[in-house]
C-alpha cells in the first residue's frame, strides 16, 4: 500500500466496542458490510470489479483497497476518488482486554482540503465508528 502524499493535521478518532478485537476486525474487514456502517465510504452494495472493491459514496464512485487480511487488526485502506486521487486511511482495531476493543481511525487533512471540509470529516468518521459499535454490540 503506497502513500506518498504529504498530509497536514492528523486527528485520531476512536470508539470503544464491547466485543473482542477479532470479532470487530472480521466484520469490518468484509467489504460487503461497508454500507451498513461506513456511510461516508459506501452508500450502496460494494461491487467487486477486476479484483477491486468499488462503491458509490458521497464523494462519487470510489475504489477501495484494504490492507491484506492480517492478525494485527490493521484495516488501513486506500480510497481512489473519482478524480483519480488516492487517499490513504489508517484504521486499526486494537484489543482492550479479552472482550473489548478500540477502533481508531486517523483522520488526515489532505493538501487540497479547506479547513471547513476537514472539520466536516471528523463528525462523519465518528458517526461511522458509532454505527460500527451499534451493529457489533447488537450481534
Amino acid at each position: 500500500m503506497r502513500h506518498d502524499v504529504s498530509y497536514g493535521t492528523r486527528v485520531p478518532t476512536s470508539e470503544h466496542i464491547d466485543r473482542p478485537a477479532g470479532t470487530v476486525y472480521e466484520y469490518a474487514v468484509d467489504p460487503s458490510n461497508l454500507p451498513q456502517w461506513a456511510a461516508g465510504l459506501a452508500k450502496t452494495t460494494v461491487e467487486h470489479v477486476d479484483g477491486q472493491c468499488v462503491a458509490d459514496s458521497p464523494m462519487g464512485r470510489v475504489t477501495v483497497t484494504f490492507a491484506e487480511h492480517n492478525d494485527f487488526g490493521i484495516l488501513d485502506h486506500t480510497v481512489t476518488l473519482p478524480s483519480g486521487e488516492s487517499v490513504y486511511n489508517p484504521l486499526r482495531v486494537i484489543p482492550a482486554g479479552d472482550d473489548a476493543s478500540e477502533v481508531v481511525f486517523t483522520l488526515r487533512e489532505r493538501p487540497d482540503m479547506s479547513n471547513e471540509e476537514f472539520a466536516q470529516d471528523s463528525p462523519a468518521v465518528q458517526a461511522d465508528l458509532e454505527s460500527l459499535k451499534r451493529i457489533i454490540e447488537a450481534s
